[in-house]
């Protein structure tokens, strides 16, 4: 096997940085308060309701052609779908860069987002009315995914 040169490698993983962010990352930008980019959950209403990155907005691909360009012009996104054996954040990000806008990849998908302990919420039915209700719904941090640390206090990634 032939191994690149450092040149073709490092031309490699820059390139991937330039269009994938992990969990932790975007976590911490929307933490500020100002992260720069609009989170976008792409999956089905379902999976939707069932769990999502808190600050993410649910737009299935089938509505980015309408929606995306309601945005203002140099509007960034990060996409996500479910996780890294789904290819649904690809094909939103190529939806998004077709119609023009910066787009990232959020790498492990609302998969490693819940497994990270990182906050999501869900979409309950009010039993009565059948009205719609955000809630809370953020687990603790997997043990085999997330370096747990003293309770109340999550550890970051420092990759």
């Amino acid at each position: 096997m032939e191994s690149p040169t450092p040149a073709e490698a490092a031309a490699h993983f820059a390139a991937r940085l330039a269009f994938e962010t992990d969990c932790s990352d975007v976590h911490a930008a929307l933490e500020s308060g100002d992260p720069g980019f609009v989170l976008i959950d792409t999956r089905s209403l379902e999976a939707w309701e069932q769990g999502h990155a808190r600050g993410a907005v649910h737009m299935p691909k089938p509505d980015m052609q309408e929606r995306i360009p309601a945005y203002p012009e140099g509007t960034s996104f990060v996409v996500y779908c479910w996780g890294p054996g789904c290819n649904g954040a690809q094909r939103a990000g190529l939806i998004i860069g077709t119609l023009g806008f910066a787009v990232k990849e959020m790498i492990g998908g609302f998969e490693y987002w819940a497994r990270e302990g990182l906050p999501v919420d869900r979409v309950v039915r009010d039993a009565a009315t059948g009205v719609a209700v955000t809630v809370g719904a953020t687990r603790a941090p997997d043990p085999l995914t997330a370096p747990v640390g003293e309770p109340g206090h999550r550890i970051a990634c420092d990759c």
